[in-house]
């Protein structure tokens, strides 16, 4: 890749990506995961840095709660089932930006722009990204990474279809574990997936981080997440 920043154009990610994958991409083999969940060094980062942000942000996390408690009714946190490392299913937290009676803890209706079932607070989190800081808890347990594949709801559809069914291989990306932001996110290829070159752009690009994995390149995402959430994001 030229650069991991900015919006990357449909031709070269759909393009590249997948002739990137298609090359070595074989993780049918327990015994052959991909450096990313073998890692020490990986792991380590996610626990130290995990526990860095929850520890310099626990103020942080105590006024969203109390913003959230006064705001609607009903628990602080979301819990949604899904995907993790191995295909296994797993517990994801989020700060809860949505009416109780209207959350969907199965994951498959996707939120759209003005979403009736967002409250007033819960709006802000997404736009500030703020609704993902509980996901470091997931990171410090081990059922996360501070960077890889976002994980999805399981059943989730793009453009429609079943992801499974719209990308073969798209299991290949829960060979590592699930990241709070990743690849696929500072390219822009993010929000709701009803484009299916925008929802296969955004799996081969985790594939393509999958096979390139590298402390170096974490921090470049990590970096480049900060900043795009600093300077207008619109939401993991």
């Amino acid at each position: 890749m030229n650069s991991i920043t900015g919006h990357a154009n449909e031709k070269f990610v759909v393009g590249t990506l997948n002739s990137a994958a298609a090359q070595s991409m074989d993780l049918t083999d327990a015994s052959a995961l991909p450096f990313a969940a073998q890692s020490i060094s990986k792991r380590t980062f996610d626990f130290a840095f995990s526990l860095f942000v929850l520890i310099l942000l626990f103020p942080v996390f105590l006024m969203i709660a109390i913003a959230i408690k006064l705001d609607s009714r009903g628990p602080v946190f979301f819990k949604q089932t899904r995907w993790g490392f191995g295909q296994k299913p797993i517990q994801v937290l989020k700060f809860r930006s949505m009416a109780t009676d209207k959350c969907d803890v199965t994951g498959v209706a996707q939120t759209v722009v003005g979403d009736a079932r967002i409250t007033r607070i819960g709006a802000f989190l997404r736009k500030s990204s703020l609704d993902e800081l509980p996901q470091f808890i997931n990171v410090l347990r081990g059922d996360m990474s501070v960077v890889g594949p976002r994980c999805h709801a399981i059943g989730m559809l793009a453009a429609g279809r079943p992801y499974e069914d719209l990308v073969p291989n798209y299991h290949d990306r829960h060979n590592v574990r699930p990241g709070i932001t990743g690849l696929a996110q500072i390219r822009g290829w993010r929000g709701p997936t009803t484009d299916p070159v925008h929802a296969r752009a955004r799996v081969l690009c985790d594939l393509y981080y999958i096979q390139n994995y590298n402390l170096w390149l974490d921090l470049r995402i990590i970096l480049a997440t900060i900043k795009n959430e600093m300077t207008g994001g619109t939401g993991l």
